[in-house]
């Protein structure tokens, strides 16, 4: 994970609303731009840790479809992106999702109970988004066979904590001194 831990040396720190650290990052932003050499490692390593006897690889929007795509296309594993936008499919479910910094509604469409799933996203920081979407999937009756992020904003509480899903990161890190520090890779919790 050589891209990998690199790539957080330049790395920004922004403040948003409430004192919230947010790490500016091309995998989690798409800002400042993400090099392919950068994407093509995170998809190896997410093949490597991520259980894939699956049916179907679910995401929330927007970040995490990216790699979510990448890993679709390298696996042949159908795609499900969890999206803030209502169709009004039948079958549609929507959850709630709040995070350090945001809230909103999402909808999930196209899973169905019994459905095998892997949830695969960008970053875990509050746990919020992740929260609410196994909530949601569990609802639907899908069995979550695993849950995988690239990142995880580690000292920080997570709403996943409570959860009955181990977390699987590629790299866990931390805001010390205005910096990102990598604290840990290939982690479940």
């Amino acid at each position: 994970m050589d891209q990998l831990r690199a790539s957080f040396d330049e790395a920004p720190i922004v403040e948003k609303e409430g004192g919230y650290q947010y790490v500016v990052h091309p995998l989690s932003n798409g800002v400042p731009m993400l090099r392919p050499e950068l994407l093509r490692e995170v998809v190896v390593g997410v093949m490597r840790v991520a259980d894939l006897d699956v049916d179907k690889i679910v995401t929330p929007e927007a970040m995490g479809i990216h790699i979510s795509t990448a890993v679709s296309l390298m696996t042949d594993i159908p795609l499900v992106v969890i999206r803030k936008r209502r169709y009004g499919l039948d079958g549609e479910v929507s959850l709630h999702q709040q995070t350090g910094y945001s809230e909103s509604e999402m909808y999930i469409n196209d899973v169905d109970p019994g459905d095998r799933v892997l949830v695969l996203d960008d970053l875990l920081s509050t746990g919020g988004t992740l929260a609410a979407v196994t909530e949601a999937l569990e609802d639907i009756g899908a069995e979550i066979v695993d849950v995988v992020v690239v990142i995880r904003k580690a000292a920080t509480e997570s709403a996943m904590a409570d959860s009955n899903h181990e977390v699987t990161s590629l790299v866990d890190i931390e805001l010390v001194d205005g910096e990102v520090v990598v604290r840990d890779e290939y982690r479940r919790r």
